[in-house]
């Protein structure tokens, strides 16, 4: 693509950054009326597009191919021939994200917004530096994102992060994840029923410690049956040997495999940005403190997305960015994004959702005695034919004497899809009365969540 000379050094909006919180903030600003500048110095999209949700949504969609195949039998259907050509798949997916690509340049190019491939750095609050020339503006947005984190440990390079995987070309025969949050647990999922031979090493005892119990407890179990699953422990040292990778274990294990991905957390994105000659704080892991507006510390300077490390999901900083270009140049003086009750999901098989509080933290916020649980469970239709034992769980966490749902949890087929809708509901105020009164969609999962009964009281952790 022809680089666009920019032709004042002055523009009202300076975007840092061309991820989803960055071009979502600089297309709304510009649809505004704002002259917008846009830095990007790699490939256009960030994080999700490019190593991140879209090219593991397509993985896990390949996944679940395999995964059909494999209940096909029990439905009566002749056992298919059916193998992944990785070489053509990689290509298919490097195109569908060119296509991506394309899409955002269209969208900049529509709206006006100038869009250099450099990088720029802070010359002072309202100042910012690329390749030899300066450039101010009344606002600037950091929108740098985050990268993954390696382990201080001897032989920690020979393993790769989430991010490198997507350079693979042949998938490993055996493959170590270490971590236990939902990057780890995707992946190792996804590559099991691709045909690698998983282990998953984990210093939590369960996978997905964070969320809620229910889902903690059950995609652990299930992950028992299907990988090998190392809980408790961590990596000291890695080395090689006869041609394979060895990971030495604080316990004092060994695991052999081809290929490590290291999934233990990401940093976000600062170090380089010259934040020192503005007055924007950083925490200690380097997120940008701001406020419920998306300001800094520093007047005229914003940031959105995983740079902040508030809630690391793309649709979350879609959101923020384009609130905070309303605010700017819309006369919307009260536009922020509420971070709470953002659903989000994990693309785990079965599939994971969850919008609001879990138990405990129900439990904590509004006591014991405030807090009443429904559980259910049900084995998916998918399944019905088949020999599988596996059941999808779902959990509705009820606050107050009117008992207002405050919290959804489920793991089972097609949460990612069901959850947007109760979401909705959830965010304006419904109550479990209001669930109660929904007529059922049945046979499906989610009419679990509208004919629970019973219930009992919150527990804390």
């Amino acid at each position: 693509m022809e680089e666009i000379r920019i032709q004042t050094k002055k523009v009202d909006y300076i975007v840092i950054g061309g991820g989803s919180g960055g071009i979502a903030s600089a297309n709304r600003a510009a649809e505004r009326g704002a002259s917008v500048l846009l830095f990007e110095p790699n490939q256009i999209g960030g994080t999700c597009v490019n190593v991140g949700c879209v090219p593991k949504k397509v993985m896990w969609q390949a996944a679940n191919l395999i995964l059909d195949e494999k209940l096909a039998p029990d439905y009566g259907f002749s056992e298919p021939a059916m193998t992944l050509n990785f070489d053509q798949f990689v290509a298919n997916r490097s195109a569908y994200i060119d296509r991506i690509h394309t899409s955002y340049f269209n969208g900049l190019d529509h709206n006006g917004v100038i869009h250099l491939k450099q990088a720029a750095t802070f010359v002072d609050g309202h100042t910012v530096e690329s390749n030899g020339e300066r450039y101010t503006a009344s606002h600037i947005l950091i929108a740098t994102g985050s990268r993954p984190n390696r382990p201080d440990i001897v032989g920690g390079n020979l393993g790769i992060t989430s991010e490198d995987f997507f350079s693979l070309t042949k998938l490993p025969k055996r493959i170590t994840v270490v971590g236990s949050g939902y990057i780890a647990t995707e992946f190792a999922g996804l590559l099991h029923l691709l045909g690698s031979d998983v282990t998953i090493l984990s210093r939590h005892q369960s996978l997905l410690p964070t969320f809620d119990q229910i889902i903690s407890e059950n995609i652990t179990a299930q992950y028992r049956d299907s990988v090998s699953l190392l809980t408790g422990d961590e990596a000291v040292s890695v080395n090689k040997a006869n041609g394979a990778l060895e990971i030495k274990t604080q316990s004092g294990r060994t695991v052999e495999t081809d290929q490590i991905i290291w999934a233990i957390g990401r940093t976000p994105y600062t170090a380089s940005l010259n934040l020192e000659k503005t007055n924007v704080q950083v925490d200690e892991a380097g997120a940008i403190t701001v406020d419920k507006y998306q300001k800094t510390t520093a007047d005229g300077i914003y940031a959105v997305g995983d740079v902040v490390n508030l809630k690391n999901l793309t649709p979350a900083a879609i959101a923020a960015g384009r609130r905070l270009s309303e605010r700017l140049f819309n006369q919307q003086t009260d536009s922020y994004l509420d971070y709470s009750q953002i659903p989000t999901v994990v693309f785990t098989h079965p599939e994971i959702g969850s919008v609001g509080l879990t138990e405990a933290e129900a439990v904590h916020q509004f006591g014991a005695k405030q807090v009443r649980v429904y559980e259910s469970n049900f084995t998916p239709m998918r399944d019905a034919l088949s020999e599988s034992s596996q059941k999808s769980h779902f959990k509705l966490v009820c606050a107050g004497a009117d008992e207002r749902v405050v919290g959804l949890h489920g793991i089972g087929e097609g949460m990612s899809e069901l959850l947007q809708g109760f979401s909705v509901a959830i965010r304006m105020g419904a109550t479990k009365q209001d669930f109660d009164q929904t007529v059922a969609i049945h046979p499906t999962q989610a009419e679990e969540f509208v004919t629970m009964r019973g219930g009992r009281a919150g527990k804390g952790s």
